[in-house]
């Protein structure tokens, strides 16, 4: 009987212990295949069949568009406008950048063009 027993846990032990390897293995190659083929990780986060109409009408009319598809099209709107803000802080920055440089540069020509200047003889004698 303790004998049964003893190998009876030993044997679920070493199932459960190779089932759980396999099953982690398989997940992390499936997500690394997906990955190096430059596919999405979630399958279904993308493609025809989640971006696509579930119908069509036979008279040409449009469909209207599936919730997640308003979704994902209003949070691709959203980072477009957070884009085009960004980029235009950023073009903001780079010339205001600039003239501050232009100032500095123009603040110092004039403190150098209003130094005092030689004066009488040792005019002459610059020269």
């Amino acid at each position: 009987m303790y004998l049964t027993n003893l190998m009876t846990k030993n044997l679920f032990s070493i199932c459960q212990q190779s089932s759980r390897a396999i099953s982690c293995t398989q997940i992390l190659n499936v997500k690394e295949w997906r990955v190096s083929r430059g596919l999405p990780v979630n399958k279904n986060a993308e493609g025809i069949l989640t971006d696509g109409p579930d119908y069509t009408f036979l008279d040409g009319r449009p469909t209207p568009l599936l919730h997640k598809q308003k979704l994902r099209m209003l949070k691709q709107r959203d980072f477009a406008s957070r884009i085009v803000e960004l980029s235009s802080e950023l073009d903001f920055a780079k010339t205001r950048h600039q003239k501050m440089l232009e100032a500095k540069e123009e603040e110092r020509n004039t403190i150098l063009n209003n130094r005092l200047k030689p004066k009488g003889k040792a005019l002459l004698n610059k020269k």
